[in-house]
């Protein structure tokens, strides 16, 4: 667990990392701002490659920062797990409340359930799924979008 989150909190590190393997999240500009066994916070600018024709950040854009911040969190547990374990997203759904005309930060607070899921998974060899949420908010600390991703986590 301690290499993965070395990387994920070395800016320099985790953009060689997105480059290499989410090539559009490393051109999109998406960052993680911060991220602990409880939290994450990611972020995507609002620039000419993350925007639609209505002169807002494209829906998929957001999406890709919200599912970093589950994402983070849920690799962050599976890496600390005795076991391997394989991780998917089986499920989102999205709510959408404002445009996105800025840097639009992405929070995930279910770090410590998604621990007790990856926790399950390994305790009983079957498959468990969990739903982690992730908030998107403006420079206003407007709420811009929710999602709800639902991960499958599965002991190897």
């Amino acid at each position: 667990m301690a290499s993965f989150k070395k990387l994920i909190n070395n800016n320099f590190k985790f953009r060689l990392y997105l480059l290499r393997n989410l090539p559009a999240a490393f051109f999109s500009g998406i960052k993680i701002k911060s991220c602990d066994e409880e939290k994450c916070i990611t972020s995507v600018p609002f620039k000419w490659l993350t925007q639609n024709p209505f002169h807002s950040t494209y829906f998929a854009s957001l999406a890709m920062a919200a599912e970093l911040s589950t994402g983070a969190l849920t690799t962050l547990h599976t890496q600390q797990a005795k076991q391997k374990i394989s991780m998917l997203v089986v499920g989102m759904d999205a709510r959408y409340f404002k445009k996105a005309k800025e840097i639009t930060e992405f929070t995930c607070v279910d770090g410590i359930k998604i621990k007790e899921a990856v926790m399950k998974a390994v305790e009983s060899g079957t498959g468990v799924t969990i739903i982690a949420q992730s908030h998107g908010r403006n420079s206003n600390n407007d709420l811009v979008a929710e999602f709800n991703f639902t991960w499958s986590l599965k002991a190897k």
